[in-house]
């Protein structure tokens, strides 16, 4: 009997053990090309952007519809000292033992060590600044060389014959931001499309009536930012157009053209879709400005990541045969600015 009783008990010990094995497999199965999980599981996943702005909080917005949508775990992280700060949060979640990250890498020449890391481990994805030179399974956002010419037609629009214009932009390293720049430029000048021309962009540049007499950068710091723009309107009394590429700058703009007195005198032209950007539309301060969709940005991102995760090939999730899920931007001017601005409170649950 003793024998006996001996017997069942190593082998229930021995089924529980199998048990638990099996169920840890399940949950955790993971190689060295990415992590999976099984259709039932809700996977971990973390939405990184490339710093804090307002641009981000829509995003946000846009990965956690996604997790309720898709069925995962979202978390967002907004890096807000750079390039360090963003290698940090992508060593942690590793650490985490993440199913997905999605990133919109800061340095995308110099992080390849870290996106290619990354992807060993987990299903990595890029949206809204691409790294194509890693190991990222696709691409999410828009062209931004077509996105920046779109943004030099407003600055033709804006100012017709020509005159000096200032640029002001947060970095020019990701990839994102220098084919937005240059695209920009192009359009401004009147030249034709070509994605692969790169001007240096510490020069100023003149082509007849369009003078472009310098490019600024604040690395993220408002207060830099500012002072960019007021020191750009003290060099250039004569300045016709202020142009800022990411969310945070047109705000910027506009403060200093107010305090300097100048609040309507000189054409400004924006990106992405600040209240204070939307307001001076309305208000005839600011001509125009060109959107992206963030929310869809980090919809998407969520879907395709909770897609692969679950054994989905990118195929079956839609994305093109060049991995670039391409979310095109558009031109805001007073004629649609109500429209738009309706759309996105939507989005953010504000109606």
């Amino acid at each position: 009997m003793n024998n006996l009783l001996r017997r069942s008990a190593i082998g229930m010990s021995c089924l529980a053990v199998a048990v638990i094995l099996t169920i840890g497999c399940n949950r955790s199965s993971k190689s060295s090309s990415g992590g999976d999980v099984s259709g039932t599981d809700r996977p971990q996943l973390a939405y990184v952007t490339n710093g804090v702005a307002s641009f981000w909080v829509i995003a946000e917005a846009g990965a956690k519809q996604g997790g309720e949508e898709f069925n995962a775990d979202v978390e967002v992280h907004m890096p807000a000292e750079g390039i360090s700060d963003q290698k940090r949060i992508v060593e942690d979640l590793l650490t985490k033992g993440v199913d997905g990250i999605a990133i919109s890498p800061i340095d995308p020449a110099n992080q390849t060590d870290l996106l290619n890391k990354a992807a060993k481990y987990c299903k990595l994805i890029t949206h809204d600044s691409d790294a194509p030179e890693s190991n990222r399974l696709c691409y999410i956002g828009m062209d931004n060389y077509v996105a920046g010419r779109m943004c030099g037609e407003l600055v033709r629009e804006a100012i017709p014959d020509g005159g000096k214009i200032a640029i002001f932009i947060g970095r020019l390293e990701q990839d994102n931001a220098r084919r937005r720049w240059q695209g920009t430029v192009d359009a401004i000048l009147g030249r034709p499309a070509d994605p692969n021309r790169s001007d240096p962009f510490e020069n100023e540049i003149q082509e007849g009536p369009w003078h472009i007499v310098g490019t600024y950068t604040d690395q993220f710091d408002r207060a830099k930012g500012k002072a960019n723009a007021e020191d750009a309107m003290s060099r250039h009394p004569d300045l016709a157009a202020m142009v800022g590429l990411f969310a945070y700058n047109p705000p910027l703009m506009l403060e200093a053209l107010k305090q300097g007195g100048k609040l309507g005198k000189i054409k400004v032209i924006a990106f992405d879709e600040a209240d204070e950007t939307l307001q001076g539309i309305k208000e005839g301060y600011v001509h125009g400005t060109v959107v992206q969709n963030p929310f869809e940005y980090g919809r998407q991102s969520i879907r395709i990541l909770a897609g692969l995760c679950r054994g989905q090939t990118l195929e079956e999730l839609g994305v093109p045969e060049n991995r670039i899920v391409d979310i095109p931007a558009r031109q805001i001017r007073q004629d649609n600015v109500d429209e738009f601005w309706a759309e996105l409170k939507k989005n953010l649950g504000q109606q």
